[in-house]
C-alpha cells in the first residue's frame, strides 16, 4: 500500500503540532483510517525524509512518531544554541538504568544485589525522570515491584525499540557504563536541564 499525500501530509502536521511522540493509533482515529494504515503511511514519510537526506527525520518510538534532527547536525545545533548545559544523569543513575534495560522487568532487591549498594532514591530519581516506571508486581516472597523502562527512555536514548540496545554477555558488565551510553547521551543531549544530575 502507498498511502495519499493528504494523509502524509496530515501526519506530518500532527507531528509538527504535537512535539511528543504522536501513536499512530491517535493519528488514524483523527484521520478515519485503521491504526494498520497509519503505521504503514508514518513509515513511507519516515523513509521519504531519509531519502532526500533531510536535516529533519522521523524517529519511531513503538508505535508512535516524532520529528528529530539528524544527527549529522547536531554540531550547527549546538553552534546554534551554545550555550548549552550538558548536565549528565550521575553515574549511579546510569547504572541502576543500564541494570533495569537489560535485566527488565526487574526487582528492587535484584538491582541492589547486582550493584552491591541501595539504590531506593536513585529508582526515584529516574522514576520522576518517566525514564522507570512500575510494570506489576513478582510472584516471589512479598510480591516485590517489578521496574522497567519507558518510551521517554528510548527517546532519550535514541532507541526505536528495546532490541536497538548493545547486546552485553555479563549483566554485571553493566556497572561499567555500557559502551554506546556516553555517546548516546551526548548526540542526544540527555539532559539538558530536564534529567538533572542524580545523587546517590
Amino acid at each position: 500500500m502507498t498511502a495519499s499525500r493528504s494523509v502524509k501530509s496530515a501526519f506530518e502536521a500532527m507531528m509538527f503540532t504535537w512535539g511528543e511522540p504522536l501513536e499512530a493509533k491517535t493519528a488514524a482515529d483523527v484521520l478515519n483510517i485503521t491504526e494498520k494504515e497509519a503505521l504503514e503511511a508514518f513509515e513511507e514519510l519516515k523513509e521519504e525524509y531519509e531519502q532526500e537526506d533531510r536535516g529533519i527525520r522521523i524517529r519511531r518510538i513503538n508505535k508512535s512518531f516524532q520529528f528529530v534532527t539528524d544527527e549529522q547536525c547536531a554540531g550547527y545545533i549546538e553552534r546554534l544554541c551554545t550555550p548549552v548545559k550538558k548536565r549528565k544523569l550521575s553515574q549511579s543513575a546510569l547504572e541502576v538504568l543500564a541494570i533495569v534495560a537489560y535485566r527488565q522487568p526487574v526487582t528492587r532487591g535484584e538491582i541492589e544485589a547486582v550493584r552491591g549498594v541501595k539504590c531506593e532514591r536513585v529508582l526515584e530519581g529516574l522514576m520522576r525522570k518517566e525514564l522507570v516506571e512500575e510494570k506489576g508486581r513478582s510472584s516471589g516472597i512479598g510480591r516485590p515491584i517489578l521496574y522497567g523502562t519507558t518510551d521517554q527512555f528510548l527517546k532519550y536514548f535514541g532507541f526505536s525499540t528495546l532490541k536497538e540496545l548493545p547486546d552485553i554477555e555479563d549483566i554485571e558488565s553493566v556497572i561499567e557504563v555500557p559502551e554506546g551510553y556516553e555517546e548516546a547521551i551526548l548526540e542526544n543531549q540527555i539532559s539538558i536541564d530536564d534529567l538533572g544530575r542524580q545523587e546517590e
